[in-house]
């Protein structure tokens, strides 16, 4: 398959099952409502050793928030319930209440219920108190510029981590080109989120390492510096691999977001030195999730 110029590798990205839960920050005004936002999905890149993956889904505008203020709605991804509910409070109590103006609400009710301002309340010293709004609780915190209001609870359900693309480019610089292109397409798609920085990794991984203890090590196959050394995967021309990585609520999600993002990818086209776009997998081997790159371009 070819899509201006670009060819599409007969390759299907590999992916696994995650929990998930949506958070709603809202505050005074947008600016704000990011900087909370942005401080809790910090350090967030991957499982393998922060020990999420976050990142901003949308803006809210007030009439899609709980307290009609301006907000941010945030996915947080896990292995398991457990470790996610941990996340969710460290990052919860460390950088949105202390956040001005802040508050916190439930962006998914349904599922297993995982604690939000249950733990989060106990800051308030027995001064917070609580409320009981069409079943859905709430709670009042005092804190020093007012009060930091939060939903009690928020829902868990079941995700998938792990949906991914490689773009292989005759330079860095066009590489991250199309990259950025991608991740504007991709933006707009709702459920998903893009958890590297700026929704980019350079450093495509393999399970495994030649030294003992490592969980993951660099994709030498992908690797340019790497062509006369190893069993490559590169012609002779691709100087460039970048990788965008998608986490989301479900399989047609990703596969939306990853329409979405190599259609853009393509659209550079050939003539900008955008060869080729391949998929990280691992024979089957990691997860049961296969997005098959030509399937979805379709």
């Amino acid at each position: 398959m070819i899509i201006n110029g670009v060819k599409i590798d007969p390759s299907f990205a590999e992916a696994f099952p995650m929990k998930a839960t949506r958070v709603i920050i809202t505050a005074q005004n947008l600016k704000w409502a990011h900087h909370s936002a942005q401080a809790m999905t910090g350090f967030a890149t991957s499982v393998i050793a922060c020990g999420c993956e976050a990142g901003i889904e949308r803006e809210l505008a007030p009439s899609e928030t709980p307290d009609g203020r301006p907000g941010v709605a945030v996915l947080i991804f896990a292995m398991g319930s457990k470790g996610l509910a941990k996340q969710l409070e460290t990052r919860a109590g460390q950088c949105v209440l202390t956040s001005p103006t802040s508050a916190l609400f439930a962006g998914i009710q349904e599922g297993e219920s995982l604690p939000l301002g249950k733990n989060l309340r106990f800051f308030g010293d027995g001064f917070q108190i609580s409320k009981l709004i069409n079943g859905r609780r709430y709670w009042r915190v005092p804190v020093m510029d007012g009060e930091f209001l939060t939903e009690e609870t928020v829902g868990l359900i079941s995700a998938i981590g792990g949906g991914n693309f490689l773009v292989l480019a005759q330079s860095q610089p066009q590489a991250l080109a199309a990259c950025e292109a991608a991740i504007v397409a991709m933006e707009k798609i709702p459920n998903v989120i893009m958890p590297f920085p700026g929704g980019i990794v350079r450093s495509g991984s393999k399970v495994g390492s030649k030294y003992k203890g490592l969980n993951a090590s660099t994709n030498e196959a992908f690797c340019p510096t790497l062509k006369g050394q190893t069993r490559t995967e590169l012609s002779a021309e691709i100087e460039s691999v970048m990788e965008i990585v998608i986490d989301g609520l479900s399989e047609e999600d990703i596969q939306k977001a990853m329409r979405a993002g190599i259609s853009a990818a393509c659209s550079l086209g050939a003539q900008n030195g955008i060869s080729r776009i391949s998929a990280g997998n691992y024979g089957g081997r990691l997860g049961p999730f296969h997005f098959h790159l030509q399937e979805i371009m379709a």
